[in-house]
């Protein structure tokens, strides 16, 4: 909105004063629609047809239609409409304008809420939710630009609170004195109980370095260490251990938020990692491309490698590399998953060296269920689930796992339960929330409960969210939208289930706890293909026969004519979001498009019948394209590809024939597969709602769409393809652009370094407040949300019947 020392209430009613005749045809509008909700874009551009067929003032510059433009929602109840302002991410107003009597009103984030429910005939006393008052740092952050960065803002508030309040300098020694593996102490001998003798003692170590060879390996001064008061941990050499003191006294002298993050990153502090992610088939192999199965997935299994790699690096460094670091990937186990490892209890992880995927039945009374069940129906399996996974991990690690990440709203919970059990330091890791996939699906939960089972989804990721010592998210867009749109979190601010509960205030898109740190491709799979003498070629006949075999089976459906046209190329789940058959639908209303390039979709499993309804809906739409617009010749329908080095050969095989990626999903959290298109090369087209947004550079590394206008999409692909037809350096530079973008900021050794560095710092900030009144206060308040709603939601998800 313009910059205006007046409110947004105050520019609103001079508005209305101003523009009398659009007030009046907009409680026509109201009036005709009874009582509702809108997106405000309906109402806009009801206003502006009214304004455009008169003459006179015109509206379009007015405070109303500005007020119009940052609203997200219209809330109707004749004869008052009422609006959900978001100036800027992250910020909301709520007001609300009478038509009948045309004056403003602001509204408190419960009395919007009330009007919502009476939309849909529910209004009265339910439960009302507000997380706010347990709000642990102050003054809490307002700049939209700040969101995502946690860490920063963490470490600036440590540091001056440990500048004004030597409590928490005591603290830090204690979470040293008490920091130990498996029983051992590190770094820190109990007998050092003052501030005082610790800093004496470090001076002292600090002399004694000084006339060491830096090279001076630890176990030269161990000895001399220990008389002291010093255990391993400070370091492999003398350099290094001299580095970590230095650090640590000038953090304990003139505490800095730089001496702060330096020093917690450099302790031994993440020795077993555990892993969450319990829906879907979670295999290394055959299984991508299953339902409920697709990039988080390979999210995790690109994940561990790089993470142990960085914690094994760390402890050679910190003088412990005698330590072996585990991290278990918690899975379910499918007993009846032929075909694949999901009924195998424990498995290794590929590239890993102490890394394994440990899987656990859900099981009733009854005994063990057997077969795959929808992400949607886990929820009355959970907590028997947790249970017993507790009872694995005590015997796998024979010690308490450090950090625990949980993955999608049922890995979270988990992963919520356990660090409770634990007193681990939990990460959380959403992928997607639901929420914002299904337009309203909080005011009409009930319509959507029977399917999806909204009411115990929306209360676990609430009460995860809240639980969580910190949170990564891929992109921006995930914790606060972008200008027009709401981010996945940012919707979970102020939210009502009509009948079940309201909720006032449930998470803050500024809060510190999110982090932005973006996942990578696996550079031993994914590179360019440029690189000639690391291409796969064993794989081409493979390929050729995926894409251009005469034949046409469950694997790969229709003919490609003409071999010399570059390949339109797109790979995903067969879902709703994900639009593979909008893309088609594009391809076929454009006939230039149609002469330029063939299109080659690989999604869905054709090979057997689907089990999920959505990709039962989505195979009966892609047979009817085909058929309404004769696609055979120009296009080739592929099942899924579960072999993930031969589909890292066929984005660069797709780059050799000059063609291009398409991503046209409707909301993408971050787009794994976008990345793993331009680090090989590949330029890439990619829906503008959601990470993909942040990943491209439009123009340079690639191009945004907006998967709402298939026309234009289609027209900036014939551009694309037309201009590199003329002058083939075009689609080179953007292939090279697209790989630079990735080298500079998605790989995974920058995402391993940020997420132990954050283990570090939020389990120290853990660790500092445990004894917090408002801490001991949330953790009640959550025990509650859990007990008496959470439970009681996922009581009523029917259980699953084995055939």
């Amino acid at each position: 909105m313009a910059v205006s020392d007046l409110s947004i209430k105050e520019r609103l009613e001079e508005a209305i004063l101003a523009h009398p005749d659009e007030i009046s045809a907009l409680k026509s509008r109201i009036e005709s629609e009874g009582k509702g909700v809108m997106k405000p874009l309906d109402l806009l551009n009801h206003l502006m047809s009214v304004n455009g067929k008169k003459n006179g003032v015109n509206v379009a510059s007015s405070a109303l239609v500005e007020v119009l433009s940052c609203s997200q929602e219209a809330v109707i109840v004749p004869p008052r409409l009422a609006l959900a302002v978001r100036p800027r991410p992250g910020v909301w107003e709520y007001l609300s304008l009478n038509l009948k009597t045309r004056k403003v009103a602001e509204l408190t984030v419960p009395e919007y809420l009330r009007l919502k429910e009476n939309v849909v005939d529910e209004s009265g006393n339910i439960l009302e939710m507000d997380f706010e008052p347990f709000t642990t740092v102050t003054p809490p952050k307002t700049l939209s630009d700040s969101i995502g960065n946690g860490l920063e803002f963490l470490n600036r508030h440590i540091a001056s609170t440990m500048f004004h309040d030597k409590e928490i300098a005591k603290c830090l020694l204690d979470f040293l004195r008490h920091h130990n593996y498996k029983g051992k102490s590190l770094m820190v001998k109990e007998t050092i109980q003052s501030l005082e003798s610790f800093q004496h003692v470090l001076k002292k170590a600090e002399d004694y370095l000084h006339t060491l060879n830096p090279e001076t390996p630890y176990s030269n001064f161990e000895s001399k260490f220990e008389e002291i008061g010093l255990e391993r941990g400070w370091g492999n050499t003398a350099a290094y251990v001299q580095k970590t003191i230095s650090h640590l006294l000038h953090l304990l002298e003139a505490p800095n938020a730089s001496s702060l993050e330096n020093f917690l990153g450099r302790i031994p502090f993440v020795f077993n990692v555990v892993i969450l992610t319990p829906h879907g088939y979670f295999a290394q192999e055959n299984v991508l491309g299953y339902p409920d199965t697709g990039g988080q997935v390979v999210y995790i299994l690109d994940q561990v490698p790089a993470m142990e790699s960085e914690i094994r690096l760390r402890l050679k460094l910190q003088g412990l590399d005698e330590i072996i670091p585990r991290i278990l990937v918690v899975t379910r186990l499918l007993p009846d998953a032929v075909g694949t490892t999901c009924g195998e209890r424990m498995e290794k992880v590929y590239g890993a060296e102490h890394s394994h995927i440990i899987r656990v039945p859900f099981r009733t009374e009854k005994g063990m269920l057997r077969k795959w069940i929808s992400r949607f129906e886990v929820w009355p399996y959970m907590e028997t689930f947790t249970e017993d996974v507790a009872e694995e991990l005590v015997k796998e690690l024979e010690a308490k796992p450090d950090l625990i990440i949980g993955n999608y709203s049922e890995g979270n919970l988990a992963a919520s339960l356990l660090a409770k059990k634990f007193g681990a330091t939990q990460c959380t890791i959403a992928h997607a929330l639901e929420k914002t996939k299904y337009p309203n699906s909080d005011l009409y939960w009930k319509k959507f409960d029977d399917k999806y089972h909204f009411s115990s989804q929306f209360t676990a990721d609430l009460f995860a969210m809240n639980h969580a010592d910190f949170i990564i998210t891929s992109t921006f867009q995930e914790i606060a939208g972008s200008k027009n749109t709401v981010g996945q979190y940012e919707s979970h601010t102020a939210f009502t289930m009509p009948g079940l509960y309201r909720v006032v205030h449930g998470i803050d898109s500024f809060d510190p706890k999110f982090n932005i740190v973006s996942p990578g491709a696996d550079m031993s799979i994914y590179f360019p293909y440029t690189e000639k003498e690391k291409r796969l070629t064993n794989f081409h006949p493979e390929i050729e026969e995926l894409l251009y075999s005469p034949v046409e089976n469950t694997e790969h459906l229709c003919v490609l004519k003409d071999r010399n046209k570059p390949i339109l190329f797109t790979m995903a789940r067969l879902d709703r979001v994900k639009n593979l058959t909008g893309l088609v639908e594009w391809y076929a209303k454009n006939a230039r498009l149609r002469e330029l390039v063939n299109l080659v979709v690989v999604g869905g499993d054709r090979r057997k019948e689907s089990k999920d309804l959505e990709e039962q809906a989505e195979m009966k739409k892609m047979y009817d394209l085909i058929e309404t617009y004769n696609l055979n010749g120009q296009f080739r329908w592929i099942s899924s590809q579960m072999n993930r080095l031969r589909n890292g050969e066929l984005y660069r095989y797709i780059a050799d024939t000059r063609g291009a990626f398409v991503q046209p999903a409707f909301y993408e959290a971050f787009g794994l597969t976008v990345v793993e298109s331009m680090t090989c090369g590949l330029p890439t087209f990619a829906t503008c709602n959601g990470g993909p947004f942040e990943i491209i550079v439009h123009g340079k590394s690639g191009f945004h769409i907006d998967p709402n206008q298939g026309d234009k999409n289609a027209d900036l692909l014939v551009n694309f393809f037309e201009k590199s037809k003329e002058d083939p350096s075009y689609w080179e530079n953007i292939s090279k652009g697209g790989l630079q973008r990735i080298i500079e900021k998605y790989t995974w050794k920058i995402y391993s370094q940020k997420v132990l560095t954050l283990s570090g710092i939020y389990g120290f900030w853990k660790y500092a407040t445990k004894n917090d009144k408002v801490a001991s206060a949330k953790k009640r308040y959550l025990e509650m949300l859990y007990e008496l709603m959470l439970k009681k939601c996922a009581e009523k998800v029917p259980l699953a019947i084995d055939a």
